[in-house]
């Protein structure tokens, strides 16, 4: 199969807002290019993960190369359909570094959201060419005309550079195909010189090993040629090379622009790292490219088997995971009531979600995941640093300041909704920064918010304010100080590291009553009474008691002189104290497990 000319190929990405119908619009021209034959075809055909198909997001992209003719030549398109959600936005910006282009969707009857603007501004910093395209406008509610001036205005262009399409119909497909062909820019590359190939994505596949998708920016990959990972240093040989179409296709080779995949029969999924650069073992090249920031984790929760003896297979099971999700992160912790577990990083709850399932269903574990918390930087008064990625670390003796991570929020929503929503971000110690009307309708409200207010229920909170239609979106924005305590839980006066949580100092009262109030209908009744307290540093703020068992001693006495039974009832209480000194609490696993995980709301 001869090496494609790079003046003929383009490599697109669609990129959009959570459910604005990028997979949708995906099968549409999987169908126009014929790459599909029709007896197989299925709704969102690229969502390959079961856990896709049921919630009807994208999780994973996916790349898939087409054949398309425009101008009476053929040409060959490489498509990456990406995710929406503001936690997968790692996935995007890697795809939109194998891209010359992108196609930024927006749902007609819905117009520009938080995301669509993250994603492009994304776009934009790496220089693609931008086509916007309004779909859904076979829908009733759809005001196309309306939608396509708010987005030329915000691309620069006029409404009628807007390609309208419906993927659902099939409408305006084939022009936007052949506009992708006009307005996107063929890849750049020096054939002769030596291969350099990025990374930008890989899969574990068990009867083949690690399957890594390439996009190839100099020189040719052959199969069965001598490769080098210039990162890692390791030495390959190439077992198959080949295009996706949408199922693998092997090929001899791939050369300048072209997007394929590449199998080497190794194992060892440390091997294979996203953002690497392949290259030739005989001709190397002498400079890696540039590759990808590496995620900063935004949210960490401790991952425990349920049984101890599947530690190990949780281990392989997030090495192979890591593969296929380069924005995890995660390191070995223990715990004094869950046993050996890790430590890990997500880019948001949702992400936290998806993860957990997919270790469940993929490999087989019985997981409990902790509430999820995120990264203090401590500094003593002594001058010593500390960084807290757990509540169990946090230093004990005099603090000097508390450093917590802020981020810079960007809201959508209709105008109606503006005093709701600056009524929750207030709540949640937030600082407004600016806003902007879109349209007479529509409003972008800017705040700086601590990331530990976002993690947990804010989504859900704006939501419901808003009836569903405001939109979120947020980056990382350094750190500020804050007036944060650390919250102990005393059994019986002993602390118990486990429930110990990082508030800020005006809700510590709150979390003290809700943690001591769960716990009391947790913990079983002793024969003695068992104090559940709450404090900040030597200060109680919180306190339940689980009331004791009381065996009836006055069960023998039918009648006779009050002197007996008070005697009895004496005697019963010297034991009562004299097992309260002795005795011990013992916390069964189910109420640790129940008081530590996250409640599916989102809530601790």
């Amino acid at each position: 199969m001869p090496s494609l000319d790079p003046k003929f190929i383009r490599n697109f990405c669609i990129i959009a807002h959570i459910d604005h119908g990028k997979s949708t619009l995906a099968d549409r021209m999987l169908q126009a290019t014929g790459v599909v034959d029709q007896r197989i075809m299925r709704d969102q055909y690229l969502d390959r993960m079961e856990i896709e198909r049921e919630r009807g997001i994208t999780i994973k992209s996916q790349a898939v190369r087409m054949p398309w003719v425009a101008d009476g030549a053929e040409y060959t398109l490489n498509m990456i359909d990406t995710p929406g959600h503001v936690d997968f936005s790692y996935e995007v910006s890697r795809s939109l570094a194998a891209c010359e282009g992108a196609v930024l969707l927006v749902d007609a009857a819905q117009g520009i959201e938080a995301q669509t603007l993250a994603n492009l501004y994304l776009a934009l910093e790496n220089d693609l060419d931008i086509i916007p395209v309004l779909n859904k406008i076979d829908l009733p509610a759809a005001q196309v005309d309306k939608y396509a001036e708010e987005l030329a205005h915000l691309i620069g262009g006029s409404p009628e550079d807007c390609l309208r399409v419906s993927g659902k119909t099939g409408e305006g497909v084939e022009v936007l195909l052949d506009g992708i062909v006009r307005r996107v820019t063929p890849p750049a590359g020096d054939p002769d010189a030596p291969a350099r190939a990025l990374i930008f994505d890989s899969v574990y596949d068990t009867y083949r090993g690690v399957v890594t998708y390439v996009r190839v920016v100099d020189g040719r990959l052959r199969a069965r040629e001598k490769i080098a990972m210039m990162s890692t240093r390791a030495h390959h040989e190439l077992l198959e090379i080949g295009v996706i179409s949408p199922e693998p296709v092997a090929t001899d080779g791939l050369g300048v622009g072209e997007v394929g995949y590449l199998i080497t029969g190794v194992k060892d999924v440390r091997q294979s790292r996203v953002g690497d650069t392949v290259t030739g073992q005989d001709r190397p090249a002498s400079q890696a490219l540039a590759g990808y920031r590496d995620p900063k984790p935004m949210v960490f929760s401790g991952l425990y088997p349920i049984d101890g003896s599947f530690y190990p297979a949780l281990r392989d099971a997030l090495d192979k995971l890591k593969l296929n999700d380069a924005a995890l992160t995660y390191e070995p912790e223990t715990s004094v009531a869950l046993g050996f577990g890790f430590r890990c990083g997500f880019l948001g709850l949702l992400h936290l979600e998806i993860i957990r399932e997919r270790l469940e269903r993929e490999f087989g574990l019985d997981l409990i995941s902790t509430a999820p918390n995120v990264v203090y930087d401590v500094r003593m008064e002594d001058g010593t640093e500390h960084r807290v990625t757990n509540p169990s670390e946090f230093p004990a003796g005099k603090i000097a300041a508390v450093r917590e991570p802020i981020v810079r929020a960007t809201i959508l929503t209709p105008s109606e909704f503006t005093g709701a929503i600056m009524e929750l971000c207030q709540q949640r110690r937030g600082t407004m920064l600016g806003m902007d009307y879109l349209s007479p309708e529509r409003l972008e409200l800017r705040y700086k918010l601590p990331l530990a207010e976002i993690v947990f229920d804010f989504f859900d909170q704006l939501k419901s304010r808003t009836k569903g239609y405001a939109s979120l979106d947020y980056e990382p924005d350094g750190v500020a100080e804050a007036d944060l305590v650390k919250v102990d839980i005393l059994l019986q006066g002993e602390q118990v590291d486990a429930f110990s949580a990082i508030v800020h100092r005006d809700k510590a009262y709150a979390y003290g009553v809700m943690m001591a109030s769960r716990l009391r209908k947790l913990i079983p009744r002793q024969q003695f009474e068992v104090p559940i307290q709450a404090a900040v540093g030597a200060r109680v703020i919180a306190r339940e008691n689980v009331r004791a068992l009381r065996k009836d001693v006055l069960a023998k006495c039918y009648g006779g002189d009050i002197t007996r039974k008070r005697k009895l009832l004496e005697k019963q209480k010297e034991g009562k104290k004299r097992m309260k000194t002795i005795g011990r609490v013992e916390i069964p696993q189910e109420a640790f497990i129940a008081a530590l995980v996250s409640e599916p709301d989102g809530k601790k």
